[in-house]
């Protein structure tokens, strides 16, 4: 407790790894809290990752994390596979308690927890997670040539999902709970002028059918209660995400969305020696290299304020 720590980053993934990195390099010895169940972030769950920079065969997304997290130790970042479960961020030196009870002091933190894609609640879903069931078409629907698929959401991001899978997809079905849409008005006429693309209303996905991969959705119809089995090669959830932001309730400032809001283009939080970075503060990409790329903002922000006081 009467260590006074220059930099502890809560949350590892492309963000905190990377953040980490940088930090580490400046001399400023960071610890980065990567989680307990969670260590590696999203990135984790998933197979061949195609389009992080540097790597034209392609990478399994575990890998890439173990990768990065082994160039955190290399520059001497201090790695703990636990959660911060509070954090008192108001004072000029911030106190963060971890799972195991133990407590450290920091002049700066940087937030890098990420979120979470929501889900529909569906046992089978989680089984086949990865097995034609995704929550990111931007990773995987290179995967999905010449196959049949589902988008279920109503929103800009099933649209936008949709129509970059009809790249690859003979057809994709959208399912929504309702009889409209509440995309907005450019995404919905996109949508309905690819003929590619086809709507299912008033439905609801009540469990995902396969053994070892997706074959198909079984579904209930929200006005006739009538339930039916469709054949689909695959699944993508497109109902939204949920930042990691619990923690920082009332501490920092969070947008309607729960996401931490920052100063323009950095990632200052309304809090002096805070910053956030990744998906914890993106609403539009969410790509590991667009979180890795903050995660290098949030060091170079925390490196210039512990330089400034």
């Amino acid at each position: 407790m009467s260590e006074v720590h220059e930099v502890v980053i809560v949350g590892s993934g492309p963000a905190g790894y990377t953040a980490a990195i940088y930090a580490a390099r400046a001399q400023l010895s960071p610890i980065l809290y990567e989680g307990s169940v969670t260590a590696g972030g999203a990135l984790m769950n998933t197979t061949d990752v195609e389009n992080f920079p540097g790597f034209p065969e392609g990478v399994m997304g575990p890998d890439l994390m173990d990768s990065l997290r082994k160039q955190c130790e290399r520059f001497g970042t201090k790695l703990v596979t636990d959660d911060i479960v509070s954090m008192d961020l108001s004072g000029e030196i911030k106190v963060l308690t971890d799972g195991s009870g133990n407590t450290l002091k920091a002049k700066s933190v940087i937030l890098a927890t990420g979120s979470a894609y929501k889900e529909i609640g569906l046992v089978n879903e989680k089984r086949l997670s990865g097995r034609g069931v995704s929550w990111c078409a931007t990773c995987d629907g290179f995967f999905f040539r010449e196959k049949v698929l589902a988008v279920v959401g109503g929103g800009d991001s099933a649209m936008e999902e949709a129509n970059f899978l009809t790249r690859f997809a003979t057809k994709v079905y959208v399912i929504h709970r309702r009889d409209s849409l509440r995309a907005s008005k450019i995404m919905v006429e996109r949508a309905n002028a690819n003929p590619k693309i086809e709507f299912i209303w008033n439905t609801e996905v009540i469990d995902v059918l396969g053994d070892d991969k997706v074959s198909g959705l079984k579904l209930r119809n929200l006005v006739t209660g009538e339930e039916s089995d469709k054949d689909f090669d695959g699944l993508f959830v497109a109902i939204g995400h949920l930042p990691r932001s619990e923690l920082l309730v009332g501490q920092i400032d969070l947008d309607g969305e729960g996401y931490v809001k920052v100063d323009g283009r950095s990632t200052r939080t309304n809090q002096a020696g805070v910053f956030a970075c990744g998906d914890l503060v993106d609403h539009t990409y969410r790509q590991a290299i667009t979180a890795a790329g903050s995660g290098c903002q949030a060091a170079l922000d925390a490196e210039r304020f512990l330089a400034g006081h």
